[in-house]
């Protein structure tokens, strides 16, 4: 919501104190209480000589190939009778106006918004002394279709200055109310807002004498239950069609950002500005009969006032004649019954509409307007006969319209419920004591009728009869709010809470925290992948259709329409996010995830409706735990490019699986449990280079390379690694590592064993770890070997082997007889034989 400085003060009664309020300061109170400010736009700078101007004459140049008029300006009066008016002469490029007209003229020596300075100078063979201003170049908002052509007045002159006309010292505050206070989308809740933060009073716009409605305007029919709470219109004829919208509205519709287009349309647009009441005007000629408001037939088809055809849905709600529907109810109008040029005989409509039918109208048509944005945040039941009045008498008296007795009125809007509150309530919950009187004094400032009594125990409470516009207050904790934020946020005080002695991090939390920084530590850079995905990933990760993978749960309402499923597993948002930076010229990257995954079981119980005014029984619990699927937590990792960069050290090394493999074999030391790894074949990584990781025998995850179609499909860099792994399944441990630092120097040994192509090494490395005893210090790998020289069908594999004790210094012969007894384990269970 945009809105002049200038308009918002014409509403307050102001103090002596509050006198010279700047815009800063009503920023401020409007941050006070809780009121999003988004920018401060100072209009202009414009200075030096900027002027009201009459065309005199306009030449037009043809010439050239586009539209050029060299025009001669009334500048100011002349200094006795009989002189000719001061002129200037000046080339412009637009057409939308002709002589007599009155613009702003910019002349020499004027500096407008941009720091664009106006000189005399010499163009399309003609000399310009100024410019003819538009009213962009003026910073009056965004409109730059044409030249700003002013209403004729006759208290304004040529010469007079157009800075203080027009208004351009002020300054308009942009800014973004919560979805639950749509009374603030207009002057009227803005400036009562404003009144409360500076406890000033409020001169209510709405505050105006409405005649009873003694009869009907024209017909109508509400058909459509609950779609429409109240609908009202009025009927004004005689309205001079070629009359101009006054200045001071079409300035205020320029800085709101709304293009004026007709003194009808404009004046229902300011009233809209000014109250919170959309309201549309109908060309009454142009209707057939009287008027229903209905749901829309399937198939039916409404020219809606931009131009475009569109097909109704049963759930959008439809204003209708006998001709068929005429408007979008809540959206846009239609065009069959517009106010034209010509219009002289006008129906004024305001309503109250079903907020959320408003809301999935608009998404629907892809149709966002300043009426619907009002309708999906709940307009004030009370106004539509207001806002009549006042658009009515607005026509009248700059267009001169007749404004027909009558008034048609139907529906009847709810009431707001009373709502009883403990009056010592907002003190508890702010933790202060607020003075006597200030809870009451609150709530009527914020336009409640508020009685103070007594419940039966004796305690003081207050009731609370939220006005027409607060239909948000429904509950204690509500006006305990509006207490606190008029009181100030500030005014709460800031204690920290006591932290209990002996409580902390869970042994889990600490885990996962052990686990992050152990991955970061490995050059992995931790990320928050989007959490929904498409279910077209499941397709390109070459997915079985019964994998237990596909069946996820659905979104009701999704953030994207083709991301509607929670994930089962943490790969797709990484490669994803992969992907991403990859396209934007990262080659190595290497990130990971630590999150929750969602899989729900195929026997759940349907999930419960639990009421929300008090605390669920453990009856309500059990059926809630029932029906949630589990969400175990992940950690997932994802390599391309060179996993060793390149560098001054070396031409670097391109990531594969066996460095996913790794990865996993991190996140299992971190959390202190032995990893076994060994082949496995599960889509979306490669059959021949996938690992299944295991915890006592258990799968809990797998590592490896991407299936190439995978990679192909997901636009992902060749040879791309992944790593995932269910935390959860890893037991618990309380890890106190304590670094046990041998004195005594170990002694270094290698074996080169030969043993069948089908054994896997991970296992011949197991074997040789527990045959080699509590001596064995580290085990790796170093080498192997394939050929002739070591048989058909087989392969060497040469280990490296650290042996040393904690108490003495290993004697040749200890260690000999402690690498026999790992290769006589690894003879024994592989038919390993030593490689001569």
């Amino acid at each position: 919501m945009r809105i002049p400085v200038s308009w918002l003060i014409q509403q307050l009664e102001l103090t002596e104190d509050h006198r010279d309020i700047g815009a800063t300061e009503i920023a401020e109170a409007f941050i006070r209480v809780g009121i999003e400010v988004e920018d401060v736009l100072p209009l202009g700078p414009v200075t030096g000589p900027v002027v009201v101007g009459r065309v005199a004459q306009i030449e037009e140049l043809t010439e050239f190939k586009k539209p050029i008029r060299y025009c001669t300006v009334e500048i100011g009066e002349p200094e006795e009778d009989g002189e000719q008016p001061l002129t200037t002469q000046v080339v412009c490029g637009a057409t939308n106006f002709v002589e007599g007209d009155v613009v702003v003229v910019a002349l020499p020596g004027a500096v407008l918004p941009g720091d664009f300075a106006i000189s005399e100078r010499k163009t399309y063979g003609r000399v310009s002394r100024g410019m003819i201003c538009a009213a962009d170049e003026l910073g009056l908002g965004d409109d730059h279709s044409g030249i700003l052509v002013l209403p004729v007045d006759d208290d304004v002159a040529p010469g007079d200055d157009a800075i203080e006309l027009l208004g351009l010292t002020d300054t308009v505050i942009e800014l973004a109310p919560t979805a639950d206070r749509g009374y603030c989308l207009s002057m009227r809740g803005l400036a009562r807002e404003l009144a409360c933060a500076l406890d000033l009073g409020f001169a209510d716009p709405a505050a105006i004498d409405v005649p009873a409605a003694e009869n009907r305007a024209i017909a109508v029919d509400l058909a459509a239950e609950g779609a429409c709470s109240r609908f009202a219109v009025r009927r004004v004829t005689g309205v001079d069609p070629t009359a101009p919208t006054p200045w001071h509205i079409r300035r205020t519709l320029m800085l709101a950002g709304i293009r004026s287009i007709s003194l009808a349309v404009d004046i229902t647009n300011f009233v809209m500005l000014e109250l919170g009441q959309p309201m549309h005007a109908f060309d009454t000629s142009r209707l057939r009969g009287g008027l229903t408001v209905r749901h829309a037939v399937a198939g039916e088809k409404l020219v809606t006032l931009d131009g475009v055809e569109r097909t109704l849905d049963p759930d959008d709600i439809v204003i209708s004649d006998e001709s068929g529907p005429v408007s979008l109810a809540g959206v846009m109008g239609g065009a069959s019954t517009e106010v034209r040029d010509d219009s002289t005989d006008i129906l004024l409509e305001a309503a109250v509409w079903d907020p959320p039918s408003i809301a999935r109208a608009v998404r629907r048509h892809k149709l966002p307007s300043e009426a619907s944005r009002r309708y999906e945040r709940v307009v004030d039941p009370a106004l539509p006969p207001v806002a009549l009045e006042r658009a009515a008498r607005l026509l009248r008296q700059y267009g001169e319209g007749s404004i027909q007795p009558g008034r048609t009125d139907e529906g009847t809007p709810h009431a707001a419920e009373p709502v009883v509150m403990a009056m010592d309530l907002p003190d508890r919950v702010a933790g202060t004591r607020y003075a006597r009187g200030v809870t009451a004094a609150r709530l009527q400032q914020i336009g409640c009728r508020v009685e103070v009594g007594a419940a039966e125990d004796g305690t003081p409470e207050v009731t609370a009869y939220p006005p027409s516009w607060r239909a948000d207050l429904t509950q204690p904790a509500d006006l305990v709010e509006e207490v606190l934020r008029l009181q100030g946020y500030e005014t709460i005080p800031s204690v920290l809470p006591t932290a209990p002695a002996g409580h902390g991090l869970t042994l889990a939390q600490r885990r996962r925290r052990h686990i992050s920084r152990t991955l970061a530590e490995q050059g992995y850079v931790e990320v928050l992948p989007f959490p929904f995905v498409s279910p077209k990933v499941w397709d390109a990760f070459g997915l079985d259709a019964d994998d237990v993978r596909r069946r996820t749960v659905a979104v009701r309402n999704p953030l994207e329409s083709d991301r509607d499923q929670l994930a089962t597993t943490l790969l797709p948002g990484l490669l994803d996010t992969l992907a991403r930076n990859v396209s934007r010229g990262a080659k190595d990257v290497a990130l990971f995830h630590i999150g929750q995954v969602v899989l729900p079981r195929a026997d759940a119980a349907p999930m419960p409706d639990v009421p929300v005014a008090g605390r669920p029984s453990d009856e309500q619990f059990a059926q809630l735990a029932a029906a949630l699927p589990a969400q175990p937590t992940h950690v997932a990792v994802v390599l391309a490019g060179n996993h060793q960069r390149v560098g001054w050290w070396g031409a670097g090394e391109a990531a594969s699986w066996a460095d996913a493999v790794q990865a996993a074999r991190v996140v299992a030391e971190a959390a202190g449990v032995e990893l076994a790894v060994s082949a496995d074949a599960l889509a979306p990584w490669h059959p021949g280079r996938c690992a299944r990781l295991s915890v006592g025998g258990f799968p809990v995850g797998h590592a490896g390379e991407l299936h190439p179609k995978v990679v192909e499909a997901l636009g992902l860099p060749k040879r791309t690694c992944a790593m995932e792994l269910d935390l959860d399944l890893l037991p618990v441990r309380e890890r106190k590592v304590v670094p046990v630092v041998s004195p005594y120097p170990p002694v270094l040994l290698d074996v080169a064993l030969v043993v069948d192509d089908e054994v896997p090494a991970a296992e011949l490395t197991e074997t040789l770890r527990g045959g080699g005893g509590e001596l064995l210090e580290e085990l790796s790998l170093f080498d192997v070997f394939s050929g002739s020289q070591v048989g058909e069908g087989k392969r060497s594999l040469a280990y490296s082997l650290r042996l040393r004790a904690t108490d003495r210094t290993l004697t040749v012969e200890e260690a000999t007889a402690a690498r026999d007894a790992a290769v006589a384990a690894a003879t024994e269970r592989h038919g390993a034989t030593l490689r001569g």
